[in-house]
């Protein structure tokens, strides 16, 4: 800065978002302006602060929810409307990775680390669906989350491969549909869908790439929406989802 670079240079220089040296320099400088010295004691010492205000008993209470399977999201959502607690995800996410370094089983209770119950084999194997509409032409207006809609389908498969379960999450309310179908098939996964559906607003639904949603021209005939299909093995493109399938599951 001192020898007059913009922020969103600096911000392009060291491979951050430019929002990222705002508020950087808005948190951290003093009288005489930002200097770098200065701006880390100020950071060292909100951590220190930050530190001594959760307790061994605060600590208490999250280690109990993370054995409850709850994750660090919502333990943080949880503490701070229940408890009047603020801690972040990331800070809970660090502590359990702490706890496993020095041999803990925190880490076990993440929803990540447990054994898959779906499996995908090659996308190539499986063949394509037919006249199937990227997630890449999807428009923005779903990707912003503004308006309700706009949702997220997939399938639990059940023990031995007997039944699933369909589940429909909208992105912007987090609202869940679910039904229980006997086969996976495209013809019961397509009349579940269309079922749960029929009294909801509709504009999109973003599936993976499962042969159950082979029909989804007779959903979208059937809803008068659009379906779009995320990349293979790109889970975290129906994120949403995939977190209500864990708390489910």
């Amino acid at each position: 800065m001192k020898i007059g670079h913009l922020q969103t240079e600096i911000a392009k220089a060291i491979g951050v978002h430019k929002s990222t040296i705002s508020r950087e320099i808005r948190r951290n400088r003093g009288r005489r302006g930002y200097r770098p010295k200065q701006a880390h004691q100020f950071t060292i010492a909100r951590r220190d602060k930050a530190k001594s205000r959760i307790t061994d008993e605060d600590w208490e209470l999250i280690e109990e929810l993370i054995c409850l399977d709850w994750s660090p999201e919502q333990i943080s959502d949880c503490c701070r409307k229940e408890q009047a607690l603020q801690i972040s995800h990331e800070w809970i996410y660090q502590h359990i990775y702490r706890d496993k370094r020095n041999g803990g089983t925190l880490w076990k209770h993440l929803r990540c680390c447990k054994k898959r119950r779906k499996r995908y084999g090659s996308y190539e194997k499986r063949g394509q669906i037919p006249n199937r509409t990227s997630i890449d032409e999807r428009p923005q207006v779903v990707e912003d989350r503004s308006r309700l809609g706009d949702w997220e389908a997939d399938t639990i498969v059940g023990k031995g491969k007997k039944g699933a379960i369909v589940t429909l999450v909208d992105r912007k309310s987090r609202y869940l549909r679910m039904g229980l179908v006997s086969k996976r098939t495209k013809e019961a996964v397509k009349e579940m869908i269309v079922t749960l559906l029929a009294d909801f607003p509709v504009h999109t639904i973003t599936c993976d790439n499962g042969k159950e949603f082979a029909d989804h021209e007779g959903i979208a005939n059937a809803l008068g929406a659009r379906i779009y299909f995320a990349h293979p093995y790109s889970s975290w493109e129906r994120g949403t989802n995939e977190n209500t399938n864990g708390l489910i599951r």
